[in-house]
């Protein structure tokens, strides 16, 4: 099969901000915030937030100049690949691939455990089983179905999102009453326990759960390679999914630091319920439960759709058998896409087979990837701008350019690689440096075994 650089053109930008917003908005915000919360408290949580807020930014800002000047599907592997190294771009793509169809399998579980809650007498791998086959199909049709539902599911969260941060404004400013607790809540609350009752260095412990909050912008460049016009719908959608993100995470955890307790915070529910709870909205288990059910759905769908594309790329750039190109009459790479399927399928047997042991492993390792992929990416970055000058072109032929260059660069390849480092300081997150380091030298080490042995 002769070498392509994307797959049908069918996502319209309406599609890919929705996409890339939708990525963001998960469990991260939905239930790890209220860890965040507990550990750094209210006023730390806000600085947590906002410096991966800042973190985020300076990643899409850096893959907005090579995702518009080489609109691939692959991405930053391909980026990695060819600006880095081989041995780079298989990282990436492996680190990747892994955290995505390990995320499906917890999904498909944690779907099926919320199905349980509404119908008690059926089992949750039956449920799991149907959201399988539910995400397979809107994937395997063509890259517009899943377009469309994931739309569709983004949808719903980001209204949920914007509902809550209404009400809690509310309840703050003295509008609707709330039930609250023998706490002092509102803006009071952000200083009430002091700024940082477990100390400063809470900010920073959390912040590998701050940036997890956060992954998934990059299914922008993802989408590049599949987009229509992306010189002009890949620009827009940075742009567009920054300032949502900017309103909705720091909005929502504004109104979360200011009527949470910090001490009840992340220990029995989602933040999200406790607020909403203590406004006495009615049925705010259910709506909430079927609020987090849609944001697992739209991250298995997004998830399936990422591995699958990454997975395409490296038989297309024959990192691994040709055989994973091999698309269908709609330009879905179905190969890949059954191949990535029964890797999550695996995983989810995994977390219940061997949950101390090999998932224990997988997850530590995937929970660093975005991180590498971040400081990757900002590397990338840097060496294409040197290699696009010095082959005799001109910045004003970029049609995208990223500001204050290398500054911005290298402040995420610095800041990315600090929240990897920081997490040795939080004993329950430490075991992610014990797994990932080691696995990272084996892929190089297996590379380059591999190079001599052709």
């Amino acid at each position: 099969m002769a070498y392509k650089t994307h797959l049908k053109r069918k996502m319209q930008a309406r599609h890919i901000q929705m996409i890339s917003l939708g990525g963001v908005i998960g469990t991260g915000l939905f239930l790890s915030s209220g860890y965040t919360i507990h550990e750094a408290g209210p006023i730390g949580t806000i600085i947590a937030y906002l410096i991966g807020a800042l973190l985020c930014l300076l990643v899409m800002l850096c893959l907005g100049e090579l995702s518009v000047a080489m609109p691939y599907t692959g991405a930053f592997h391909v980026y990695a690949k060819r600006y880095i190294g081989p041995a780079t771009g298989l990282l990436v793509a492996i680190l990747y691939w892994l955290t995505w169809t390990i995320a499906l399998g917890s999904e498909f579980t944690a779907a099926g455990l919320i199905m349980q809650k509404w119908f008690p007498n059926t089992p949750v791998w039956l449920w799991s089983l149907v959201f399988i086959i539910l995400i397979f199909l809107t994937n395997v049709f063509s890259v517009r179905v899943f377009a469309e539902s994931e739309y569709y599911f983004s949808l719903i969260k980001v209204l949920a999102i914007v509902i809550f941060i209404i009400l809690g404004s509310l309840a703050i400013i003295g509008v609707l009453p709330y039930a609250g607790s023998s706490h002092a809540l509102g803006l009071s609350n952000l200083t009430k326990n002091g700024w940082f009752p477990n100390g400063f260095g809470g900010v920073f412990t959390t912040m590998l759960t701050v940036n997890f909050a956060f992954s998934g912008t990059e299914l922008i460049a993802i989408t590049a390679g599949e987009a229509k016009d992306p010189e002009k719908t890949i620009p827009k959608a940075i742009h567009t999914t920054l300032l949502r993100l900017a309103l909705f995470f720091i909005g929502s955890i504004v109104v979360m630091a200011a009527l949470i307790p910090y001490q009840v915070a992340g220990v029995t529910q989602s933040p999200f319920v406790y607020v909403l709870g203590q406004l006495g909205v009615p049925y705010v288990a259910d709506l909430m439960n079927f609020v987090v059910l849609t944001a697992i759905i739209s991250a298995a769908n997004s998830g399936l759709y990422a591995s699958t594309r990454m997975l395409w790329s490296l038989g297309n750039e024959k990192t691994l058998s040709p055989i994973f190109t091999k698309t269908s009459q709609k330009g879905v790479p179905v190969v890949a896409l059954c191949a990535s399927m029964i890797r999550a399928i695996l995983a989810l047997i995994s977390s219940v087979v061997a949950a101390d042991t090999v998932y224990l492993v997988l997850v530590s390792i995937s929970g660093l990837a975005v991180v590498i992929v971040w400081m990757v990416i900002a590397l990338a970055q840097i060496r294409f701008r040197k290699a696009f000058l010095a082959s005799g072109h001109k910045l004003t032929e970029l049609e995208y350019r990223t500001p204050f260059f290398p500054v911005v660069p290298w402040a995420t390849f610095i800041l990315s690689g600090a929240s990897c480092l920081l997490i040795w300081f939080d004993t329950k997150q430490r075991v992610a440096l014990y797994w990932t380091l080691p696995f990272v030298i084996l892929c190089y080490l297996g590379h380059y075994l591999w190079q001599k042995l052709k």
